[in-house]
């Protein structure tokens, strides 16, 4: 298996096996020179090349990259500074009130619910969160708590403790057909596994940059369905939710008609820069090329941990697997072995007492294979 990137594009140290795009992944080396880059102009020139023009138009580029990474189009979507600022802003707009319900799961990341139990602490709202049985999640088990009073149902695309990936035209049928808007959050798969909106029915999705987008932090993308664009309210707004930004009237706030409402304030605009050059990469790559990529890097790394009788927590099923792998070794403490692998400079993270692997299209069977070697060597030490 060849590297599906030259590694002039990631560049790190020759020791170092990096499986942790779960937690961060390595920039884009396009990405963070393009930051750079921003960030030097405005430090030397400050508005003379980032002027008013520059500034109405700092985002079109984006709008035009994160479409064709969802199929969809470029007034769909929004940018800010982080995927819980745009969740939060999305969860104040649609305001489900009191009677209503949001629908989730308990192994949800935090930042997925949190902003819609806020809201919901205000209004009176209900949260119904699905349970998972040892780090699993049944889909039905969402589907069963959806009911006439449901208003959203809230999930993460991919589940970033076990990797579980979600059917999402399942849910959104079930979502739909009670009337709730249904939102993903595509932190997790964003970049490494195929969304199209044109296939599947999403009322809104959030993104952060800095995992499988390759990407920095200081930014996030949002889609919102063209039929939410023109009645909702963003719950954050700022000088930028005009839609003529420049006319700085203080009496009135007119919204433009598309996902641009939620665009609110100044930002890190080098990093939405950044972005840009990232989604391009990953375009020119191809999502069901990385895919192709990591699914076979996760197929090597599963049969060789349970060559080691690996207790594989991840679903390992086509249907519901990701790039995300996460173990345990009967007898041997999670901790004490992600320590001993740093020491070895091989990077993986620790998640609720599990291992967790997270290969991305930067990696090789060759960071595998020395992974699993590291492994097994460990292994007989540590027991």
């Amino acid at each position: 298996m060849k590297p599906l990137v030259p590694t002039s594009d990631f560049p790190k140290r020759d020791d170092l096996i990096y499986l942790n795009a779960a937690n961060v992944a390595l920039m884009y080396e396009g990405c963070r020179a393009t930051i750079s880059d921003w960030y030097n102009d405005v430090a030397f020139n400050g508005s003379i090349n980032f002027n008013e023009s520059a500034e109405t138009e700092v985002f079109d580029s984006i709008h035009d990259l994160a479409a064709q990474l969802f199929n969809v189009n470029p007034t769909d979507i929004a940018v800010g500074s982080s995927a819980t600022e745009l969740l939060s802003s999305l969860a104040w707009a649609i305001a489900p009130k009191k009677g209503e319900n949001i629908v989730s799961t308990d192994i949800v990341f935090p930042s997925t619910i949190y902003p819609w139990q806020r809201v919901a602490n205000t209004t009176g709202a209900t949260i119904k969160l699905a349970r998972g049985k040892d780090n699993y999640l049944d889909p039905d088990d969402i589907v069963k708590l959806i009911d006439q009073q449901t208003a959203v149902v809230c999930i993460s695309h991919v589940e970033y403790g076990n990797g579980q990936l979600f059917d999402l035209e399942k849910l959104s049928d079930a979502a739909h057909a009670v009337g709730a808007f249904f939102i993903i959050d595509a932190t997790q798969s964003a970049g490494a596994i195929p969304i199209d909106g044109n296939i599947v029915s999403i009322d809104a999705l959030v993104c952060s940059a800095y995992k499988w987008l390759c990407g920095p932090f200081g930014v996030a993308i949002m889609y919102l369905n063209p039929k939410l664009q023109y009645n909702l309210e963003p719950g954050l707004v700022g000088f930028r939710s005009h839609k003529d930004m420049w006319k700085l009237d203080p009496r009135k706030i007119e919204y433009p008609d598309t996902a641009k409402k939620f665009e609110f304030s100044t930002m890190a605009f080098g990093c939405a820069r950044g972005l840009e050059a990232s989604i391009r990469y990953i375009l020119d790559i191809g999502v069901k090329t990385i895919f192709t990529h990591n699914r076979l890097l996760t197929d090597q790394l599963i049969a060789g941990l349970i060559k080691q009788n690996a207790q594989i927590i991840s679903p390992v099923n086509d249907k519901e697997r990701s790039a995300i792998v996460t173990v345990n070794f009967q007898g041997c403490n999670s901790a004490t072995l992600v320590q001993k692998l740093k020491h070895q400079q091989i990077f993986v993270s620790l998640r609720s007492n599990t291992i967790r692997f997270s290969p991305h299209f930067y990696n090789t069977k060759d960071d595998i294979g020395i992974t699993l070697d590291h492994i097994r060597r460990l292994l007989k030490i540590i027991k």
